[in-house]
């Protein structure tokens, strides 16, 4: 058994884990024993499909120190005239070289990629009151180490895609059934069938769609529809400052204007807050997917859409679903997009003796949200007060979550807009789309007193609402 001390001990190198460490370091002197099952840095990125691209911007993805892309706004594609979004591989890249030119260079971070974390729970303690954590590599040796701090999860929402599991469905062996990775080595085929209804298939038909295959050779099996948010509305920087604060004028009149819950969302679609692809339609889905206007448009050109609730098996010519049977062409590729995404556990405090739990504290940004815990972590209040600053934003499922995901943010954006150094902290902040707007400290105070108000009534509006 081998020793190691650390002040704290991180689980997990994906997206949140890495963000807090960059954070965590760069805002303070402590050491960090880093743990990840992966034989890099990345997370889910290093499963992910390689048409994958980020939903938000690289602008504000990544972890504070360290700009992932150019800066650059897309002058062609479907993502024309936006800021641009890094692929998948460039993703995984970047997080290589946070790790070996900033992370490891810094001495105060030990790196242990290949190794399993053998349990999180009641950690043992030593003799001097410290939390232990253990972990064992790919060769078989064990490690104790002896946390001063904090034990860190940051696995607890980790993402599930295709590629990590089978489908949940009987597949004839007799067909082609593959996830969304194997999709570029394919040979051409008559018919492509599309399983799933979330942000996966919508790329995955996008992709079809751009290399030519034309809508009527496409079948997408949705069991349910989506709601959907507008790129133009989650862009950075000051030359789209105006839509999006138009955007948030908007969601406050919806939420106004509202006479229930199911009106709500009528009105958030009309003010172009929320999109569907199919608007005759009602969603029972959201979770965050972002896409362009035009991408929405060639998504609707595929009308061979099945909604006969999920798939229960596979076989040559036909599909079973829960309420039908469709068939389908000899010769026809299964692409399996259906995955749970980002974790579903039930939200906890984020701060608890000896232990962190990484969750969003803002709504579908969980790599600024780690920052923010990692920045929070060192301000010299206790863990009810950090609990304040850093209440869970449970990532959405449907559409009801929308607004709880709401409330909970509105509460912490109104704790942060209390303390003039948290201001200053997210007015500097990379992973803070906001910050790109390049504000000066004193008018991000400004526009947080003129929000203010509109927070407060849009929770009660809300909390209203959902009384009912």
């Amino acid at each position: 058994m081998h020793t190691v001390e650390a002040d704290y001990l991180v689980v997990g190198a994906g997206a949140m884990g890495m963000a807090f460490v960059d954070t965590l370091i760069t805002e303070t002197d402590a050491t960090v024993v880093l743990v990840d099952r992966n034989d890099a840095p990345g997370g889910h990125w290093l499963s992910a499909y390689p048409y994958v691209r980020l939903h938000q911007p690289s602008a504000y993805y990544g972890v504070n120190s360290r700009r992932l892309g150019n800066d650059s706004i897309d002058a062609s594609g479907w993502n024309e005239g936006f800021w641009e979004l890094a692929g998948g591989s460039e993703v995984v890249s970047y997080y290589d070289t946070v790790m070996r030119q900033h992370l490891l260079p810094s001495g105060r971070v030990q790196y242990f990629p290949m190794s399993d974390y053998l349990g999180f729970g009641a950690h043992e303690r030593s003799d001097s009151g410290d939390v232990t954590g253990r972990f064992r590599n790919l060769g078989g040796d064990e490690y104790r180490v002896e946390v001063k701090r904090r034990v860190v999860d940051a696995t607890y929402l980790s993402v599930v895609v295709p590629s990590m599991r089978p489908p949940a469905y009987e597949v004839s062996p007799d067909v082609v059934c593959i996830p969304p990775n194997g999709l570029a080595r394919q040979p051409v085929h008559e018919q492509y069938v599309i399983v799933g209804a979330g942000k996966t298939s919508m790329d995955t038909c996008s992709w079809l769609l751009r290399h030519d295959i034309a809508p009527e050779r496409i079948t997408w099996i949705k069991n349910r529809e989506s709601w959907i948010l507008d790129r133009g509305a989650v862009q950075p920087g000051p030359e789209f400052a105006r839509r999006v604060l138009a955007d948030f004028s908007a969601q406050s009149r919806a939420i106004k204007k509202a006479t229930s819950i199911d009106d709500l969302y009528l009105q958030l679609e009309k003010l172009g807050c929320l999109m569907r692809i199919d608007q005759s339609v009602e969603p029972t889905m959201y979770r965050c997917a972002i896409l362009s206007q035009l991408e929405l448009e060639k998504l609707r050109t595929i009308t061979d859409v099945v909604r006969l609730g999920y798939v229960q098996s596979i076989a040559p010519g036909r599909v079973t679903l829960e309420r039908g049977v469709i068939e389908t062409a000899a010769d026809t590729l299964y692409v399996d997009c259906t995955g749970d995404g980002i974790g579903q556990k039930p939200p906890t405090p984020v701060y608890s003796p000896g232990a962190i739990t990484l969750q969003s504290v803002r709504t579908c940004q969980p790599a600024f949200s780690a920052a923010v815990i990692a920045h929070v972590e060192a301000m010299d209040v206790d863990d009810d007060e950090r609990n304040e600053y850093c209440r869970p934003v449970p990532h959405p499922t449907n559409p009801l979550d929308w607004v709880t995901m709401t409330l909970a943010f509105n509460h912490n954006q109104l704790k942060w807009f209390s303390d003039p150094a948290m201001m200053q902290w997210l007015n500097r902040a990379r992973l803070n789309a906001v910050s790109h707007m390049q504000t000066s400290d004193e008018e991000a105070q400004q526009g947080a007193r003129m929000i203010e108000p509109r927070l407060i009534a849009a929770s009660a509006k809300l909390n209203e609402l959902l009384a009912q």
